[in-house]
C-alpha cells in the first residue's frame, strides 16, 4: 500500500522529470537547427553543396585536417545530449530526495492530527491538537477536529453527570422502600413481604447492571495495574454454587491494565451466568492460560440462530423473566472493549456455553 507521501514524491519527481524531457528534447532541437543553418552560411554560393576541389598538400609537416562542419555539428548535438541526460538523471534522483523531504514536512499536521486521533479516548477527551502555523487548510482541519472535541467532551461529561444523578435518585426511593418492607409490614404476610422484598432486590439490580454497562461503555477514566489471576481466584471463592461443580485452572499470574472494579464485574457475570444457566449436577470450568480467561458451562445447548442475542442487552436464552435482566454478557463485552480485550462464544459439546476473554498481550 503506497501511502500519501509516496505518491506526492512520484508526483513531485515525474513532473520534473518531464519537464526536463521536454525542455532537454526542445533545446537540442533547437541547437541542431541553430548549427545546421549556420553551417550552411558558410557554404560558399554557387556550389550546390558539392564537394570542395582537391587541393594539393603544402610543403611541410602533415597535419591532420579539420572535420567537416557537419560531421562537427554531430559530435556537438551527441556530446550535447549525453551530457543533458546525464545531468537530467543526477537532478532526477536530488527531485525524489527533495520531493521526500518536503512531502514529509506538508504531512506533518496530518500525522499529528492521526496521532492526537489514535490516542484519543473518553478518558483523554481534554487533550487538544493545537496545531499551530499559518491559517490554511490543515489548520483549519485540526481546529474543527478541536472544536468536534470540545462538543463530545461536554456531551460525555453530561451524560456522566447524569447517571451520577440518576444513580442517587434511585437508589434513595428504593433503599427507602426496602426499609418499610422490612419494618412496615407485620410477620403474617409474609407471603407477600419476601415478593415485595425480592422485586425491590432485583430493580436494585437491575440499576446496578445499567449504570456498570453505562461506565463500560463510557470506557475507562483511569487505569491501573490490576493483577487478574488474583481477581479470578477471589471471584471464585466468594461464588454461591451448591447444586453446580465449579473447577478453576490458572496457569500463570496474568497482570491487566484497567478497572479492578470492573474486571470483578466481568468474572463476576462469567461464572454467575455459567451457573445460573446450568442444571442440577452441572459443572463450571474457568481456565486462564495466556492472557486468555475461558468460562464453560454444561448448560442447556443455545441454538445457532440464537448466537447473535448472546452479547445484545435485555435478551435470555432458556430462562423466565425472574431469573435476570438479560444483561451479564452484554456487560462482559462492554468492559471487555473498555478493556482492549475480544469476547467469542461458542456452543460447549453437550450443551453448554464457552465464553472466551482474549486481553490484549501487550497493555
Amino acid at each position: 500500500m503506497t501511502t500519501v507521501r509516496v505518491r506526492l514524491t512520484l508526483i513531485y519527481s515525474g513532473l520534473f522529470l518531464l519537464t526536463s524531457v521536454v525542455l532537454l528534447v526542445i533545446v537540442n532541437t533547437l541547437l541542431r537547427q541553430a548549427l545546421h543553418s549556420r553551417i550552411e552560411s558558410f557554404r560558399p554560393p554557387g556550389l550546390g553543396g558539392a564537394p570542395p576541389a582537391p587541393v594539393a598538400p603544402l610543403p611541410g609537416p602533415e597535419v591532420e585536417p579539420f572535420p567537416p562542419l557537419s560531421e562537427l555539428a554531430r559530435e556537438v548535438i551527441h556530446y550535447q545530449w549525453d551530457v543533458s541526460v546525464l545531468a537530467i538523471g543526477v537532478l532526477t534522483l536530488v527531485s525524489v530526495v527533495v520531493g521526500w523531504v518536503i512531502a514529509g514536512r506538508i504531512l506533518r499536521p496530518v500525522h499529528r492530527i492521526t496521532a492526537t486521533a489514535q490516542r484519543l479516548s473518553l478518558s483523554t477527551l481534554h487533550e487538544r491538537i493545537a496545531l499551530g502555523g499559518p491559517r490554511d487548510e490543515l489548520k483549519e482541519l485540526a481546529d474543527t477536529f478541536d472544536a468536534m472535541l470540545d462538543r463530545l467532551e461536554r456531551s460525555v461529561e453530561g451524560q456522566r453527570r447524569f447517571i451520577a444523578n440518576a444513580s442517587h435518585e434511585l437508589r434513595t426511593p428504593l433503599a427507602v422502600q426496602r426499609t418499610a418492607i422490612e419494618i412496615g409490614l407485620p410477620e403474617d404476610v409474609g407471603e407477600i413481604r419476601e415478593k415485595l422484598l425480592f422485586h425491590n432486590h432485583r430493580i436494585e439490580g437491575l440499576i446496578d447492571a445499567l449504570l456498570v454497562l453505562s461506565q463500560a461503555e463510557h470506557g475507562l477514566q483511569w487505569r491501573a495495574p490490576v493483577a487478574f489471576h488474583e481477581v479470578v481466584r477471589l471471584v471464585l471463592a466468594e461464588t454461591d454454587a451448591d447444586e453446580v461443580s465449579v473447577t478453576a485452572r490458572i496457569e500463570e499470574p496474568f497482570l491487566v491494565y484497567g478497572d479492578p472494579v470492573l474486571l470483578n464485574r466481568l468474572v463476576t457475570n462469567l461464572v454467575d451466568n455459567a451457573v445460573r444457566y446450568n442444571h442440577p449436577g452441572g459443572a463450571v470450568e474457568v481456565t486462564l492460560a495466556g492472557g486468555v480467561l475461558t468460562v464453560r458451562n454444561t448448560g442447556p445447548e443455545v441454538p445457532a440462530e440464537r448466537f447473535g442475542d448472546l452479547f445484545a442487552p435485555f435478551r435470555r436464552l432458556h430462562t423466565t423473566r425472574g431469573q435476570g435482566a438479560g444483561l451479564g454478557l452484554s456487560i462482559v463485552a462492554s468492559i471487555a472493549t473498555a478493556h482492549g480485550a475480544a469476547v467469542r462464544a461458542r456452543p460447549n459439546p453437550g450443551g453448554g456455553l464457552e465464553v472466551a476473554v482474549t486481553f490484549p498481550a501487550d497493555p
